[in-house]
């Protein structure tokens, strides 16, 4: 504690030892800079006064080291949903998250308006077993409210021995519906990549989330799929990304480049030219052949899962078809404290191949296949995505509407991964369809790939997995 407040009262000290330096420092800038400089100092020296306030006149005792934390976090919030700071065990859990394997539910949160709100559940986790879906607000954790606690601490509450129970209360779906979960924490190894072959001659591989086991678990499935499958009867690979809320960007590159050979990739753009960078296509890396490539996105797609798709998408190496994707299309970079843990910044924006940035916006398909959602369910199958967060980075006109990301549970109920096999094993076109619409005969196509014209990292900050 007494490090912590020497930092500040040191922050403080140079703050004001410039201000009073500065007609002499600032001496060859222009006014309106030596004006903005001014300011920042008076207001630096301004919260050191309430601090000292605080600690000396409230109306008990002030934990000093949470009061830095709270100002800490609270600067960060006013940035962007995405940005935040993280103690040394939330930077601990964090590492151990992005190599797959962590204690918890399995499910992954993010926060909107002071309300955790769940992302997804991870295929096959405590979560997804007990029925929590995509859009349930968690309101109170073991009785205990979730308004005002942190994203970190929610997370931390839903932490806890394997084996051992916790009670989540649920707001669902616009009539509100409240619902109450007792799930069984468990130990959470994320299988990034599952495969199997569909309809005898096509490889289907649903990636769940981008960590680091998912570009040799990609190899590893695409290697068995080419020795399942003979070479003369492969139809091509269907890549389903839906629900899945991102992770690393260097598995997201590896990923794309597993289709492509050449090409950029992904490039990221700061707040200044110079750090702009671009990622491209390693020569020799497209494992797949050339074969056609359909990928499912939905409304739980997000981050990495966008940079994959943005970018088969403009090089038209695969049709895209599902609902509009998320829209988080910023770069956070983890920035080790020390001793202190970490801070996770919004530092860039990523952009595909064609230019487009998805910030705020997300991936359109090139055939919008809506799912049937049953009865129970309906108005609760709408995620809201990124342009809906309170803070967000705006991006020009925003579409604020929700984005289906129901997956029925039985492939054989499946209308978007039923489109994606016919598309691939006979050449059908997949007619767009809406909530209410019955689909018509569906037109013969000459190509696997999609007629339609294509309209840039780090973990996937927008949640955290539990």
């Amino acid at each position: 504690m007494n490090r912590k407040a020497g930092y500040l009262g040191l922050g403080v000290v140079l703050g004001a030892a410039a201000t009073a330096a500065a007609p002499q420092a600032l001496s060859y800038v222009s006014p309106a800079a030596y004006a903005a400089a001014s300011d920042t100092y008076r207001r630096l020296n301004l919260f050191g006064d309430v601090f000292d306030t605080i600690r000396n006149d409230y109306v008990e005792k002030p934990d000093e080291a949470k009061l830095i934390e709270a100002a800490i976090n609270g600067m960060l919030a006013s940035l962007d949903p995405h940005s935040s700071y993280m103690d040394a065990k939330a930077f601990k859990d964090m590492q151990v998250q992005t190599k797959g394997e962590f204690g918890g539910l399995g499910i992954e949160v993010t926060q909107e308006d002071g309300l955790v709100k769940v992302v997804t559940p991870i295929d096959d986790t405590p979560a997804a077993k007990a029925g929590i879906m995509s859009g349930d607000i968690i309101t109170a954790i073991d009785d205990q409210s979730t308004q005002g606690l942190t994203l970190d601490q929610a997370a931390e509450k839903m932490r806890g021995p394997i084996n051992s129970p916790v009670k989540l209360k649920i707001v669902r779906g616009p009539k509100k519906d409240v619902k109450e979960f007792t799930v069984v924490r468990d130990l959470i190894r994320v299988q990034s990549v599952r495969s199997h072959v569909e309809d005898g001659d096509i490889g289907y591989i649903r990636i769940t989330q981008f960590t680091e086991q998912t570009a040799e678990g990609l190899k590893a499935a695409m290697d068995k799929l080419h020795s399942d499958i003979p070479a003369e009867k492969f139809k091509g690979y269907i890549l389903d990304l839906r629900n899945n809320p991102g992770g690393l960007l260097d598995q997201s590159i590896d990923v794309v480049n597993a289709f492509v050979d050449k090409g950029e990739i992904v490039s990221t753009r700061g707040r200044t030219p110079d750090e702009t960078q671009r990622f491209d296509a390693r020569p020799g890396g497209d494992l797949s052949g050339g074969k056609p490539l359909v990928v499912l996105i939905n409304g739980g797609s997000a981050s990495a899962s966008e940079i994959v798709s943005g970018a088969l998408q403009d090089h038209k190496r695969a049709t895209l078809i599902g609902t509009r994707s998320f829209g988080k299309g910023s770069v956070q970079t983890i920035m080790p404290l020390g001793q202190e843990g970490a801070l996770r910044l919004t530092t860039a924006r990523y952009y595909t191949p064609s230019g487009r940035s998805i910030q705020a916006k997300g991936i359109d398909p090139d055939y919008r296949v809506l799912e049937d959602v049953p009865d129970d369910l309906k108005g609760q199958d709408d995620m809201k995505g990124e342009a809906s967060l309170k803070g967000h980075l705006a991006n020009g006109d925003e579409d604020t509407s929700g984005s289906q990301a129901y997956v029925p549970p039985d492939e054989k109920d499946d209308k978007q991964l039923t489109a994606a096999v016919n598309l691939l094993e006979h050449g059908v076109k997949p007619v767009e369809t809406t909530a209410a619409t019955t689909e018509p005969a569906p037109a013969k196509m000459d190509s696997a790939k999609s007629e339609t014209p294509p309209a840039a990292g780090a973990p996937s900050d927008a949640s955290k997995p539990n």
